[in-house]
């Protein structure tokens, strides 16, 4: 299996978790939404997952707590893109 593979997979996992959680409400709310919009579940979910990479990236590489409170603010924003 491919790295790219093995992490695509772990990003839905962290999806798969917070919609079985509740946790945040929000990303629920989000997949919702997205699908009421013409979205697929698939597609939902990888719009979800940009969020999910920009939150990761910003931990591993700065070495930041999970910024939850922008993670939000981002699944509200989508479909739009999450990066500046």
């Amino acid at each position: 299996m491919e790295t790219n593979d093995i992490m695509k997979e772990q990003i839905f996992e962290i999806i798969k978790n917070q919609l079985k959680a509740n946790d945040p409400p929000e990303t629920k709310k989000t997949l919702n939404r997205l699908i009421k919009l013409g979205y697929s579940d698939m597609e939902s979910k990888q719009l979800i997952g940009q969020c999910v990479v920009v939150e990761l990236f910003d931990v591993l590489k700065n070495e930041k707590p999970f910024d939850e409170k922008r993670y939000i603010n981002n699944l509200k924003k989508l479909p739009e893109e999450p990066f500046d």
